[in-house]
């Protein structure tokens, strides 16, 4: 497969989970569709309108999913096997870390002052205090993690998507996404220093290992349920879903399904409609810690600092057991006095 870094962002792990969701929900409604012939037509007329250049895409999947195989992969699995679970993390906010002059340049674009404010606090909270960004100290201080880039502002200004593209390397992407690229990478400061992009595509890859295994192992068409995923993640990006991410499922209108697959699953009215006890762990809330959080989800309020101290922790506990044992050698050493 390619290496997630779709619109130069390394918010890969909310993606990817977006896609995990995607993935239950079609594998769920597929079997109740009533009307497959019905529902084969949409799905075969939407797909042409927004994959007109599929040949190409499908050809260019191909070539990611060779690169991958033979190059990439074996980098990451490289990667995870050198590197300690804290360092990946520690590269993974680092990186997260310097979008954030992107995601606040254009939360002012779109008008958004009020997040605009809120992700300033997080990025100087995370700079300092998170030591430039390695301990995402201000999610847990309640400075939620937002994902903003100028591919949302051309949509929020009333740019079209455009048809979908399958890029080398980047891999999903729309005409609109595409072209706003230029800009996500103008505005990172990572991009003006040597090899920093090379890392961050490793840690990427690392990070969706087991994602694109399940991508693999579970869908009929590879190609299409990334498409679909895609192109709903980042509607769900742009409409803001988050605040509504309640309502999120694959059981929807006839402008967002994907193929209609579950037209034939009645909908509840707005008196009687919940969410699911279990869709909490699904829904495409923002992602803290490695693990998402939806709307209403409680906040820790000092694992932060119980992270950034546990290594220290770690360390005394150890000098401290080498330290009794050097004791209990010194006591077998001593003779026993006589009374």
């Amino acid at each position: 497969m390619y290496s997630p870094r779709y619109q130069g962002s390394s918010q890969a792990s909310l993606f990817w989970v977006v896609l995990f969701s995607s993935a239950l929900s079609v594998t769920g409604c597929a079997t109740t569709d009533k009307h497959p012939v019905d529902a084969n037509r949409a799905s075969k007329a939407k797909s042409d309108a927004e994959d007109p250049y599929e040949g190409f895409n499908r050809s260019m999947y191909g070539f990611n999913m060779g690169l991958d195989k033979h190059l990439l992969k074996p980098i990451a699995n490289g990667y995870k096997t050198v590197t300690p679970n804290f360092m990946q993390t520690g590269v993974s906010n680092f990186f997260t870390n310097l979008k954030g002059i992107n995601v606040v340049l254009n939360d002012v674009l779109q008008g958004k002052f009020e997040q605009g404010a809120s992700d300033t606090g997080r990025f100087l909270t995370n700079s300092t205090v998170g030591l430039l960004g390695l301990f995402d100290v201000a999610s847990d201080l309640g400075l939620q993690s937002n994902v903003e880039d100028f591919g949302q502002t051309l949509a929020v200004w009333g740019v079209d998507q455009g048809p979908y593209l399958v890029l080398p390397v980047l891999g999903p992407t729309t005409v609109r996404d595409g072209a706003a690229i230029v800009v996500d990478k103008a505005a990172n400061p990572g991009t003006y220093v040597p090899g920093t992009g090379i890392v961050e595509g490793i840690n990427d890859r690392a990070n969706a290992e087991g994602a694109l295994n399940f991508i693999d192992e579970a869908a009929l068409d590879p190609y299409v349920f990334t498409r679909e995923s895609f192109l709903q993640y980042r509607k769900n990006l742009i409409n803001d879903g988050k605040s509504n991410s309640t309502d999120y499922d694959l059981d929807i209108d006839a402008d967002v399904d994907v193929g209609e697959i579950s037209s034939a699953k009645p909908k509840e009215t707005n008196a009687t409609q919940k969410p699911k006890a279990d869709t909490a762990k699904k829904l495409p809330g923002h992602v803290q810690n490695g693990i998402e959080v939806g709307p209403g989800s409680i906040k820790p309020s000092s694992a932060a600092f119980d992270r950034m101290s546990k290594s220290f922790d770690n360390a005394a506990l150890e000098f401290e057991k080498a330290s009794d044992k050097m004791d209990q050698m010194s006591k077998k050493k001593r003779p026993l006095k006589r009374r």
